[in-house]
């Protein structure tokens, strides 16, 4: 290989690191969980998107186990060709009755799912209208199509009826809006019902990423949507997060959608089906969801006592009524150190810095789960509290 370009990449690490951006993995041992071993450490997770726990519940670990006698370990092919089991369909079906959709389509993640949702509905003709903060698979899958596209101020609702009117004096066949239903960074719901409004209006399409709210947001766990009392024309979501927290996407919409993308949506013709232990497993979480009023109650009470404990202890919080909490910290350097002193007092969190949130908005992102005890919650205030005053974060 060109020892230039070998040179090239490796100034470019050295530069990542010497801004304090540099990305470092830890290797957990343990099921995922409300406590987890990282080595030889125990440390309570106060960063994993398991927001219901069930990412080592038995039931979930028994159909995944389980099917594989009948079903088999892998497709070993993609779903048109001979991947297709009647368990994919299974799970599709009961997604879209659940998201109450026509159909569903499963994807090998949501990113993939995104990534193969725009090109096929929409051509140069049409437009797209974006929100600024939206996922980096909403803004990858939106560069795959040729519609015209906009971008809106992050929930501004005038910003958005601005483009929506731009779209439409720009000869626009079919618009979409698109736009995360909670955004990641931040913890903060998308203004469903001010979207829908406009969407009607002006004769738009909305879709909706709901990854970080299928499962509990909602009274039954059918995400903003049903949060909002609201319907959208399109969601998109994952396995991977409330869901169990493997891995797999769906789009769920109307039935002329879903069959296009079938004959047409790249990332599913050209991707291996499923495993049958993944779909399997992806069925039990559904019950589990559907029977889960406990789980999501108690998430939401471990969410209130949390961000009741930060606000004590002088932390500076995004506001929210969402399990993600986060701390805001400004720069990366003292995010990374944060984490890193958390962790040696037994709590594991990350810092999130650029380009993942914008230079001097670094922040540790806490995500409440269904798992975590008082008693957990009550050891990992005490560890942000000392780490933070070590810091001079909070006093």
């Amino acid at each position: 290989m060109s020892t230039d370009f070998l040179t090239d990449i490796s100034k470019t690490l050295e530069e990542i690191k010497a801004d304090g951006l540099y990305k470092r993995e830890r290797m957990i041992t343990s099921p995922q969980g409300g406590e987890i071993r990282v080595g030889d450490a125990e440390v309570i997770n106060l960063c994993a998107n398991n927001y219901l726990g069930l990412a080592d519940h038995p039931d979930l670990i028994a159909a995944a186990r389980g099917v594989m006698d009948d079903k088999g370990f892998g497709m070993a092919s993609v779903r048109f060709i001979c991947g297709t089991q009647d368990i994919h369909r299974e799970l599709e079906q009961r997604l879209a009755k659940f998201l109450g959709k026509d159909d569903a389509i499963l994807f090998a993640a949501c990113f993939d799912a995104n990534g193969g949702l725009f090109e096929p509905l929409l051509g140069p003709e049409d437009a797209i209208i974006s929100d600024s903060l939206n996922h980096a698979s909403i803004i990858d899958g939106i560069r795959l199509c040729k519609a015209k596209r906009y971008r809106y101020l992050n929930s501004d609702m005038n910003d958005l009826e601005a483009w929506l009117k731009q779209a439409r004096e720009d000869g626009a066949r079919h618009i979409m809006i698109a736009t995360d239903g909670v955004f990641s960074m931040d913890g903060y719901l998308a203004k469903l019902p001010e979207i829908r409004a406009l969407a009607d209006k002006y004769d738009a399409v909305v879709m909706v990423d709901d990854c970080h709210a299928t499962g509990f947001m909602g009274a039954t766990g059918a995400g903003t949507p049903e949060h909002f009392g609201v319907d959208v024309d399109i969601v998109t979501g994952t396995l991977g997060k409330a869901l169990g927290g493997a891995i797999g996407g769906y789009i769920a919409g109307p039935q002329p959608v879903i069959d296009l993308l079938r004959q047409r949506a790249r990332p599913y013709l050209f991707s291996n089906s499923l495993p049958p232990s993944i779909v399997a497993a992806g069925l039990e979480a559904i019950r589990l969801v559907e029977e889960g009023d406990g789980l999501r109650a108690q998430l939401f009470e471990n969410a209130r006592y949390w961000r009741a404990g930060l606000e004590k202890l002088g932390f500076d919080l995004l506001p929210g009524e969402h399990p993600i909490i986060p701390v805001m910290l400004g720069e990366a350097q003292l995010a990374q150190d944060m984490a890193a002193r958390l962790f040696d007092e037994g709590v594991y969190v990350s810092g999130f810095f650029f380009p993942v949130v914008p230079r001097g908005q670094a922040r540790i992102r806490t995500q409440m789960n269904a798992a975590l005890t008082r008693e957990e919650l009550d050891r990992a205030l005490a560890a942000f509290g000392k780490v933070g005053k070590e810091l001079g974060i909070v006093s």
